[in-house]
């Protein structure tokens, strides 16, 4: 296993017993299991002036743009600049995915990018809040179990 591919599974709370196979698994499973706790929060909580359908699409077009990029891209470019901390990784990724589905959302509805915080933005930051604790909860290890009897 490569350094940088174990420093994701690090950063992302996995153990080094895991190969890229294993990670590229957890990123199409995480996925599944962070649309389905992010996507009913959406609909609940966006906005009633967009369509159901559209609450939903949106909710798989926003995690399906920074999930890769939490899973993924965020390990790398901490491990370029030599940072191993999982508190440094938590804070970057969480703080990146919420801001950048907003701006991503905003952009999907043609609305200002610096408008003010509305319920569309409340109902993402507290989809991915929600999706977080789910996995600092033990969602992610059950993920990991799943994946060591595939």
């Amino acid at each position: 296993m490569t350094e940088l591919s174990e420093f994701m599974l690090r950063s992302v709370g996995k153990s080094d017993s895991m190969n890229i196979t294993d990670l590229l698994l957890l990123l199409v499973v995480g996925y599944i299991l962070t649309v389905l706790i992010e996507v009913p929060i959406l609909c609940v909580g966006m906005s009633s002036k967009h369509r159901m359908k559209d609450k939903v699409i949106s909710g798989l077009l926003l995690t399906a743009f920074t999930y890769p990029i939490v899973i993924m891209v965020i390990p790398a470019a901490l491990q370029a600049v030599e940072i191993t901390s999982r508190w440094a990784y938590l804070g970057v990724s969480e703080t990146f995915a919420p801001l950048a589905e907003i701006l991503f959302f905003r952009y999907l509805v043609h609305q200002r990018f610096m408008s003010t915080l509305d319920r569309d933005a409340v109902a993402i930051v507290v989809a991915n809040l929600a999706s977080f604790i789910a996995g600092e909860a033990g969602l992610s290890d059950w993920i990991h179990l799943l994946l060591a009897h595939s």
